[in-house]
């Protein structure tokens, strides 16, 4: 067996609750209990549970946007060292690809598409043409000749479209989406979920996706972690956990789908 691409042990983040009054202490609350994950490559992996769940927190270590209270993590087989400066963790972010929620908000509106998707080609320093690049991966996503327009000038799906392109333009071995289809209209959410299954299956990205939509995790996930509270309640294949949840969260999780 092959070692995993993503290795994570004892992650796990704290924070302080505010102070009831002004002679209260501060007490710590855990946002995160401690995880461990291991994700091979080529696999994808749904993180599911509601909101205040974790899910986000986990999703945020595992890019090292954020630092973990305690835990290591391994990308590729390299620690990751949270605590060191910026450029040092530029080789993970030539690893790792992020889709974010909002796609008008993760867009800077003084940028054009062009130079929105280019920007991690240049700030990673990727070889080649560039600009060639963009524009393939912009023909790539369905937005062919739109590198001169502006995220104003673009409709939801055209905008996530853009996040899309931009996160795997510098050709990333792992896809982060932290609920990239939840802005988006059921239509359009549908043509950006099988846009992604395509890109990821010609492209072997290894995919994390957290959602709440257990609809999007079934259709693109291989396998599930439930959180709640900070914690994984339950974790397996995919169909396995939907279909026999076996943790009582989990259980109502899947009762409160409304059906027709």
């Amino acid at each position: 067996m092959t070692d995993p691409i993503l290795r994570a042990r004892g992650l796990s983040r704290t924070f302080r609750t505010p102070r009831r009054d002004l002679f209260s202490r501060r007490e710590m609350s855990f946002e995160l209990h401690p995880v461990d994950l291991d994700i091979a490559e080529g696999e994808s992996v749904g993180v599911i549970g509601e909101s205040g769940s974790g899910k986000s927190t986990l999703a945020r270590i595992l890019l090292a946007l954020d630092a973990p209270d305690s835990g290591e993590l391994e990308v590729d087989g390299r620690r990751v060292d949270f605590r060191g400066r910026a450029r040092e963790l530029r080789w993970l972010r030539r690893l790792t690809g992020v889709v974010l929620q909002d796609p008008y908000g993760s867009l800077d509106p003084r940028m054009s598409v062009g130079r929105i998707v280019g920007e991690p080609l240049w700030a990673l320093d990727v070889a080649g043409d560039r600009r060639a690049r963009v524009r393939e991966v912009l023909a790539r996503v369905g937005l062919a000749g739109a590198a001169e327009r502006y995220p104003h000038e673009l409709s939801g799906g055209q905008r996530q479209r853009v996040a899309l392109a931009r996160a795997i333009a510098h050709r990333p071995r792992i896809l982060v989406g932290d609920e990239p289809l939840s802005a988006l209209d059921v239509t359009v959410r549908a043509q950006i979920l099988a846009l992604l299954a395509e890109i990821r299956r010609e492209e072997g990205l290894t995919l994390v996706m957290v959602s709440h939509d257990l609809g999007v995790v079934q259709n693109v996930c291989d396998s599930v972690l439930v959180m709640t509270d900070g914690a994984v309640v339950e974790r397996g294949a995919t169909r396995d956990v939907l279909s026999r949840p076996a943790h009582p969260y989990t259980q109502r999780l899947l009762a409160a789908i409304p059906t027709l």
